[in-house]
């Protein structure tokens, strides 16, 4: 059944970045196009993103650089997520030891925060971000000393890794594991990053998002946080999430929506539709059978294969127990999307 155009029935868009918009610092293909009319249809974009380091005018002008015309006022960041929960718990103007690069370091200054960077400069707390590859070891040696005294410690996220032009890299959560090793293990930090409620609270309170929709390509962070928040999601495929992860999700990482590319914000959405015993959508049909197995019926020429894997999805997430969809999935050729 064709169902509802996105960017008609959602007022702002919260858009994750690297593998949503952009990927290796260059346009994914058709996200500008599709931003562009999307914007034109009335929905907002609200650029968000679990990667402190940059300010949020530095992405505002790559996103513009890249053709998609964008505000600082329209980027939403960890650091002034995790920099909103400081402010409500320390005292105004109070130094908080900064682990980070600029973003963090903007965004604190933001909410009257002074950032310092020694241990011994009285803290009321710690605060971990991204650094980038020039983040030195005697900073952690400081965030560690700090923690170490009992200062309140908070990470902008936990992301054990993020992508480079050169593969993976080391993440936040790499630089929060050596704080916490070097603690003892004896502590954990606030975090505020997706999936948790302080990010989804920054975006909403920056943007004033009455009907959001969350578009991210990743399950564990984009589309948990979604779910956290009680707001649709929209997966696209552009990223780091493959078909095969998604017939056997847990319910927090199911998208309400799943598409190939940010196109989808703009076309009436195909929704999967109950057939006897399974789904159909497109020209395909999907049943889970009592032995878990998911068969996959239809296609031919002209056929979309995203259709085919919604209807997979379908099937499996109404099974009553653990699926095995690798025979259907073998089916689909996504190698044009």
């Amino acid at each position: 059944m064709v169902g509802v155009v996105l960017s008609e029935a959602y007022d702002t868009a919260l858009l994750d970045l690297d593998g949503v918009v952009y990927a290796g610092g260059e346009a994914v293909p058709h996200a500008v196009e599709a931003l562009r009319e999307a914007r034109s249809a009335g929905m907002a974009p609200a650029y968000v993103t679990n990667n402190a380091l940059r300010t949020p005018e530095v992405v505002a002008e790559h996103l513009s650089r890249l053709g998609v015309p964008a505000a600082a006022e329209e980027v939403v960041t960890s650091a002034q997520a995790v920099a909103r929960l400081i402010a409500e718990e320390v005292p105004a103007g109070s130094a908080v030891l900064c682990a980070g690069g600029e973003g963090l370091r903007v965004a604190l200054r933001e909410r009257g925060l002074r950032p310092v960077d020694s241990a011994d400069e009285g803290p009321a707390a710690v605060v971990q971000g991204y650094g980038g590859p020039e983040m030195r070891w005697a900073v952690l040696m400081e965030a560690a000393l700090a923690v170490n005294r009992g200062v309140p410690w908070y990470a902008s996220n936990t992301d054990l890794t993020v992508p480079s032009g050169r593969g993976i890299a080391p993440g936040n959560g790499a630089a929060v594991e050596v704080v916490r090793i070097a603690s003892g293990r004896r502590r954990e930090p606030r975090v505020a990053g997706k999936p948790l409620p302080p990010m989804h609270r920054e975006s909403i309170l920056r943007t004033g998002a009455v009907r959001p929709l969350v578009v991210g390509d990743r399950l564990d962070t984009d589309i948990e946080g979604a779910h956290a928040g009680g707001v649709d999601s929209l997966l696209v495929l552009t990223g780091v999430t493959e078909a095969a992860q998604l017939p056997g999700a847990a319910p927090e990482h199911r998208p309400t929506y799943l598409a190939a590319d940010l196109r989808a914000l703009n076309v009436p959405y195909p929704e999967p539709v109950r057939d006897g015993a399974g789904f159909r959508c497109g020209g395909w049909r999907a049943v889970a059978g009592a032995d878990g197995l998911v068969a996959l019926a239809g296609g031919g020429e002209g056929a979309d294969p995203v259709d085919g894997l919604r209807a997979v999805c379908a099937a499996a997430w109404s099974a009553a127990g653990p699926v095995d969809a690798a025979a259907a999935l073998g089916r689909l050729d996504f190698g044009g999307q």
